[in-house]
């Protein structure tokens, strides 16, 4: 076979890279750009991780076509995980929880600023197209979470469905992975808590209703913004704003409550947006309101300013400045208390601003009333003999 056909034969069998190339910063100005529709990166970018580096090229067979309508419509691809373990544990004062799990790595949704991104670096994939593209189920999941609810000397303490990646991407509507959990904790009486931008979650109000008539469950919607047009660059997989409003008002009904996420805030793209997210949610049912600012961590920083610079050219460096006034004059910080909220002018004015509109709507500014914690019932063992206990 022909070097030039050698070459294309790799590209196009490789399930890792969508664009060719997978590239290090200092040849991103060689490769492509990707602006796939219904995708939120931009760049392929390698991770900081990655044991290959390649560049793009041009050997005279029309590669650059191919590129061009492999970029517009890149397909998702799903693996099979068979995970060791599913409660992950965290002792960070920002989080409101101690446990999680992550049904999913990699995140359909496609959101541009995702934290969670750099971690699909430790998989030798992209934080780019790769995090939205290449995604790994959990399939035995519920599996693992029964082993581990039923260990002797388990601490009950709420777990968090969505701390990484959306629980409710839509992978979920056919892989059902985070159902099969709820019904493991439903079981158990396990207290949990959810964050989500996808009205899927609607699917399960028949467990999470009855969940909540037990004081066992929280939900957090996130709605960063209003704008349809907006959300399809920001956010482009997740549910529309005005549908997350609707699940904001079917999971009030069913008695679950529910609070808003206003996360996160980004200078300059959706800031001005707050109050109408506060206002549209409380008219919606929402208890409570919540907040975070935008998070660079690794990869991210050079992802989100090349989002900027195809989206956004006229404001770019703008909004940077405005992120680095508010960490302090870096792109990102790690310090407990500060990553999520920012410092400095702006961020004291983005708090009083949220401040005072969620306490005009009657919206609590802090966080639910805690979840019971007495009523857990470790699962029955899973045999044929457990079952007569």
């Amino acid at each position: 076979m022909a070097t030039a056909q050698l070459r294309r034969t790799e590209w196009f069998n490789s399930h890792l890279h969508f664009a060719l190339v997978t590239v290090h910063n200092n040849s991103m100005k060689n490769s492509p750009p990707l602006t796939a529709k219904g995708r939120g990166a931009t760049l392929n970018m390698a991770g900081r991780f990655e044991s290959r580096d390649a560049e793009w090229f041009d050997d005279g067979w029309g590669e650059e076509e191919a590129i061009e309508r492999a970029a517009k419509r890149p397909k998702t691809v799903i693996h099979i995980e068979q995970a060791r373990s599913i409660i992950s544990h965290n002792e960070s004062p920002d989080l409101r929880f101690t446990q999680s799990i992550n049904p999913y790595r990699g995140c359909e949704h496609g959101c541009i600023y995702c934290y969670a991104r750099p971690t699909h670096s430790y998989l030798n994939l992209s934080p780019g197209m790769d995090f939205e593209t290449q995604l790994f189920a959990k399939r035995n999941a519920a599996e693992l979470l029964r082993k581990e609810l039923g260990k002797r000397g388990y601490v009950v303490s709420a777990i968090n469905l969505g701390a990484n990646t959306d629980p409710y991407q839509p992978i979920e509507k056919t892989e059902r992975i985070t159902r099969s959990l709820l019904e493991v904790l439903s079981e158990c009486n396990h207290p949990l808590t959810i964050v989500t931008k996808n009205a899927l979650i609607c699917r399960d109000i028949d467990l999470l209703a009855p969940l909540a008539a037990k004081n066992l469950v929280n939900v957090f919607v996130s709605i960063s913004q209003l704008d349809n047009e907006l959300t399809r660059i920001l956010e482009p997989r997740a549910s529309t704003p005005a549908t997350r409003l609707r699940a904001v008002r079917e999971l009030a009904d069913a008695g679950i409550p529910t609070s808003v996420l206003v996360a996160p805030i980004i200078p300059f793209i959706n800031d001005e947006f707050v109050e109408r997210v506060l206002e549209a949610s409380a008219e919606a049912g929402a208890l409570c309101g919540s907040y975070t600012v935008i998070r660079l961590p690794y990869e991210l920083k050079d992802l989100f300013k090349d989002w900027l610079a195809t989206h956004f050219p006229d404001r770019a460096e703008h909004v940077m400045n405005r992120i680095r006034d508010m960490k302090g004059g870096r792109e990102n910080v790690s310090e407990f208390g500060e990553r999520m909220r920012g410092t400095g002018i702006f961020a004291d004015l983005i708090r009083q601003r949220f401040r005072k509109t969620c306490a005009r709507l009657n919206l609590s500014a802090t966080r639910l009333p805690a979840l019971d914690l007495t009523q857990f019932k470790p699962p029955r063992a899973d045999t044929a003999q457990g079952q007569l206990f």
